[in-house]
This record gives C-alpha cells, structure tokens and sequence, in this order.
C-alpha cells in the first residue's frame, strides 16, 4: 500500500506529513516507556523483520498480491509507541532507499500503513485478550484478528485521504469498493503472518512479547475454603533472561534469509493499492520517484545484471541499513528514558 507521489495533491501531502511528524514526535515520548533491556534490541530487529517480510509478496487474486504491513506485529511484539517508530523506520528505508514510496508521499504512507494499522491493531488487540482466556493461545488468537481488522482499516483511511485530497477525478463508492474489496484478502495473509511470528516468539520467549505481558494468570490455593492467589513466581535466572540474544540472532538470521533468498519467489502481480490504482485510472497523474535513480531503486542493486543475486543483495542491504537504523533509534530513546529516570534527574525530596 506504498502512496506514490502524485496520487494524492501537495495540501493534503502536507497535512498528513504534520500529521505523521506529530505521531512520531508523541511515539517517541511514548515509545521510553516501552523500551527496557528486553525490547530495545528487538524493536530494532522487528524493523528489519518487517522489512525483509514485505517484499515477499504472495498471490491474493488473479493478477493481485498482497505484502505484509507490519503494524499489528510490531505493536504486539514491542508496544503501539515502539510500532508506529518500527513501521516509519521501514518506510523512510523504503523511500530513501528503494524509491518504494513516494517521498512527497511519506506523510500519507507513515500515516497510513504506520499509524492507522497499529491503533487499530492494538486497539482490537487488547480489547480480545481481556475477554479471552488468559492464556498464550489466547495472544496469538487476538493477534489474527488484530493484523486482520488493520489492513482494510488502513485501505478505508487510503480512501478517505484520497477523497480529500486525490489528483483524479474518481467515484469515491468505486475507490473504497475496489480497496477494501482486495485488502480484506491481503489482511488474512498479514493476519496468518502475524499470528506465526507472535505464536513462534510467545512460545520460546513470552517475557518478550509485550501484548502477553501481565496475562499469565495466578494459581488459586484453597486455604480454610477460600481461593488465594500462590506466592509470585521467583525471578528468571540470568541465563533465561540472556537468551534474548539467541532470539535476536535467529529473527535476524530469519529475516537475512527472507530478504536475500525467499524474496526471489514473490509474486511479481501488483499489489493491491497498484492494481486498484491501474483499473481505476488512480495512477494518471502519478509521478517518477525522486529516488528512481539510487543504485538500489526496485529492490535491486544497479549494475547486477543476474537478477537473483541482484535482488538478493539489494535484500540483504535493506535488512542490515534498517536494524542498524532501527536499533540506532531505539538504543537512544532508551537511554533518554534511562537519563529521565535516574537518581540526578529526580527532583530533590521526591
């Protein structure tokens, strides 16, 4: 659901461009009380994860794929603040990058795909696992339907900043019916990929996963009749709570893989907001990417001329500049949060 330059006019780019600035300045405010020791260096790898997940596009209907958004996952894996940072981080790569998104566009697409995926996620999200059953199977479940619910969500705000602010004169009832239409589909695909990855990663490490934090639920011991809560399990040993480097190595093993290998054997159909845009004549005023022209425009690597290896490289670039700038990112706001919070910076008598 990368936005293009010129399908959307400069008025309405601006505004979105605020709009999205405003969110990732209060995401960054936000995000310090996510970030600990335990989800700083996975919101980094999350990034990348997202990244490397996104170019493999999977087949949704004749002639129609569909990629990973990424904002339901990364909201439940590190936190909504810590996601909206996850997914801008992506997108700015993206553009910057890969001429994947316009750059005048940036506003639109962080709002969208950034934004609206992971307040809508995590909204639906903690709403399913207080009625659920307090258990892991009940995070994953709630994860579906989160990653679901996001992305035809993230297609109805498209077609409201389109309705404001769109270059081609288009029956809003057809834009709106033919997005949400094919995102439906895409979003069980972003549902399926959510619900693996948060499934894989409750089951080895739950202690990371910030939607499962508070949900183990206390045994009950019958004392003189009545039900009372068993004493606090103790602490993790150092050793348990260490292997967050393991899962760190993996996920980023996994998504070098994905990036550089499996992206190879995506499906080469437009995307949804690609295949909307070219039936309904969205793409007539659309304009040449201001990044068509960087060595690895179109996720391939200039000069490459075998197109497996080009592509894998330029797969494998994308992975590491975006858990480098992920994690950049994240160690900081950690260590802003960690300056806040230690003993000089406490007002004397409180």
């Amino acid at each position: 659901m990368h936005v293009p330059d010129g399908f959307i006019d400069a008025p309405v780019s601006a505004v979105t461009g605020v709009v999205a600035a405003g969110a990732v300045a209060v995401s960054l405010r936000g995000a310090r009380r996510e970030l600990d020791e335990r989800t700083a260096p996975l919101a980094g790898l999350v990034a990348a994860f997202i990244f490397a997940v996104q170019m493999l596009n999977f087949p949704v209907a004749a002639g129609t794929s569909g990629h990973l958004l990424g904002g339901a996952l990364a909201a439940i894996l590190v936190g909504p603040f810590t996601g909206v940072l996850c997914v801008s981080v992506v997108l700015l790569m993206q553009g910057i990058l890969f001429a994947d998104g316009g750059l005048t566009a940036l506003g639109v697409n962080v709002t969208d795909m950034a934004i609206v995926t992971t307040v809508v996620a995590y909204a639906v999200f903690r709403g399913l696992v207080k009625v659920l059953p307090r258990t892991r199977r009940s995070v994953t479940v709630a994860s579906f339907v989160a990653a679901l619910l996001s992305v035809p969500a993230a297609a109805v705000a498209f077609t409201l900043i389109y309705a404001v602010g769109g270059t081609t004169d288009i029956a809003l009832s057809k834009v709106a019916t033919a997005m949400v239409g094919v995102h439906v589909l895409i979003g069980i695909g972003e549902a399926v990929i959510t619900a693996l990855t948060v499934g894989a990663v409750i089951a080895v490490r739950p202690d990371l996963v910030y939607g499962a934090r508070g949900l183990q639920q206390r045994l009950k011991l019958r004392v003189n009749g009545e039900l009372v809560d068993t004493p606090a399990a103790a602490p993790a040993p150092v050793a348990v709570r260490s292997s967050h480097r393991k899962v760190w190595i993996t996920g980023l093993v996994t998504s070098l893989v994905l990036a550089g290998f499996v992206s190879f054997y995506a499906s080469a159909s437009p995307d949804g907001l690609e295949k909307v845009a070219k039936d309904k004549g969205i793409d007539a005023k659309a304009k040449a990417h201001a990044s068509d022209g960087s060595p690895l425009a179109g996720y391939g690597v200039k000069d490459v001329s075998d197109a497996r290896l080009s592509g894998g490289l330029a797969g494998v670039i994308g992975v590491g500049v975006t858990v480098v700038a992920g994690t950049g990112v994240f160690w900081t706001v950690r260590r802003r949060r960690t300056a806040d919070t230690s003993p000089a910076s406490v007002p004397e008598g409180v």
